[in-house]
């Protein structure tokens, strides 16, 4: 137990549980976990949207969402109120320069809405919209630069489908 900070000792004394890696976890409770981020940010997005029912709407138990997710609750007038931001790791994928899937670990929930905007400018962009990506420019999450040319875009476009967008993007290249 040399070299952790104190606060995780003192945690793992307390449950006598350590954190599973992301890596190790079965393909089952991958989904669970990938429902519960659905989940968060359905909440942020919907101030009226309360957290069971986001659960119910989701297709996942509150309960396997705080396993996954302890710190992104608090409570509030004793009421379960999901946190402005979270600070939870997750690999998403854009595309890269040649069409293929580029995967990009985000560390915040911040860079995962943002990334979903994107993809979502670059859906507009692809349906016509030739100002959809201008405020994307330049940019870069989470360390990528996120594609915007438009002759790099044009050269993939093929491989930039609506299907692909959504089955190779959003599925993480399932």
């Amino acid at each position: 137990m040399k070299g952790q900070s104190r606060r995780i000792r003192i945690s793992r004394e307390r449950t006598g549980k350590r954190p599973v890696p992301l890596s190790k976890l079965s393909e089952r409770s991958q989904a669970a976990r990938d429902r519960g981020l659905h989940l968060l940010a359905a909440v942020r997005d919907d101030p009226t949207l309360t957290p069971s029912r986001a659960a119910r709407r989701e297709g996942v138990k509150l309960g396997t969402v705080k396993k996954y997710f302890p710190s992104a609750f608090k409570k509030v007038n004793g009421k379960l109120r999901i946190t402005k931001s979270d600070r939870y790791t997750e690999t998403l994928y854009v595309p890269g320069a040649d069409g293929s899937p580029v995967a990009v670990k985000t560390r915040s929930s911040k860079d995962r809405s943002e990334l979903g905007e994107y993809l979502r400018d670059l859906g507009r962009y692809l349906r016509g919209d030739r100002n959809a990506l201008k405020k994307w420019e330049g940019m870069k999450v989470a360390g990528v630069e996120l594609l915007t040319d438009e002759r790099a875009i044009a050269s993939i476009e093929p491989a930039l489908s609506d299907f692909s967008l959504y089955r190779s993007f959003n599925a993480g290249g399932a």
